[in-house]
């Protein structure tokens, strides 16, 4: 079994004070762990540097993510972020096409295409996202609107490249509700982006990459959802905000490697 990854997706919370307190309450928490699980945090951006400071430190358990970057390469984009600018401050890991980036700011496969592309250029590995809102999976189209997802923003990858993304796979309805995806449906969504990837790509990539599941996985659920065989670990968003239950998931990810 692969070493699992969880990802803390932070999105827009926390003031300056809180969030230094958050990083140095997870890294006081793993610091003497010898773990197997990767850690990625992913604050907002005005953090980013306190996030690699500490992250650069040679005992540091985590990885410096963010959760977004410009699908443009530089240029008058007031406001907007860079790949470039995210790996000139050391961030080795981005999030792109998260469900509140394609509802809120309107962002389609084709521009989360183009962001995959500049992250890779400037070698941050992107957390690409894809996952059904709640009618298409009522309506029995969720894997149908997954893998035009996956198929129109990473499948023009070279084989070289695709090697470096990680997936995500976050059911919109289990987001930020409470609900969650059974561990049986995680699977079955988990299987079907490993078989489209296998298709496209063969059995040994296929297994390689990481799929994670995000979609309201918290402290409770984890080891359950992690014990699946095509899940890879978390997109972690509400339950990474308290370092208790942050630090859980993690253990979470070590009992299951432990066990198998």
């Amino acid at each position: 079994m692969k070493p699992k990854l969880v990802v803390g997706n932070w999105k827009m919370n926390k003031s300056f004070d809180d969030a230094q307190d958050l990083i140095i309450d997870i890294q006081d928490a793993l610091k003497d762990k010898k773990l197997q699980t990767e850690v990625i945090l992913c604050p907002p951006f005005v953090y980013m540097e306190l996030l690699t400071d500490i992250a650069e430190e040679e005992d540091s358990q985590f990885y410096a993510g963010a959760q977004n970057c410009s699908e443009h390469e530089s240029g008058a984009y007031t406001g907007e972020i860079s790949a470039e600018m995210l790996a000139s401050m050391g961030v080795e890991f981005c999030i792109v096409g998260h469900s509140e980036r394609r509802k809120y700011f309107g962002e389609d496969n084709h521009t989360i295409a183009q962001k995959i592309n500049l992250l890779l250029k400037n070698d941050v590995v992107p957390i690409v996202c894809c996952g059904e809102q709640l009618e298409e999976r009522k309506n029995g189209q969720h894997t149908e609107v997954v893998k035009k997802q996956i198929e129109e923003s990473l499948f023009h990858l070279k084989p070289s490249e695709f090697e470096r993304v990680i997936i995500a796979y976050e059911p919109v309805w289990a987001i930020g509700t409470g609900e969650t995806a059974t561990p049986a449906q995680t699977q079955e969504m988990h299987a079907f982006i490993r078989s489209l990837i296998e298709k496209k790509y063969g059995t040994e990539m296929a297994y390689n990459t990481y799929i994670l599941y995000g979609g309201s996985c918290n402290a409770k659920n984890a080891v359950d959802l992690f014990m699946q065989q095509d899940v890879d670990g978390g997109l972690i968003g509400g339950a990474s905000l308290k370092a208790a239950d942050f630090v859980s998931i993690i253990e979470a990810g070590e009992t299951v490697i432990k066990d198998n």
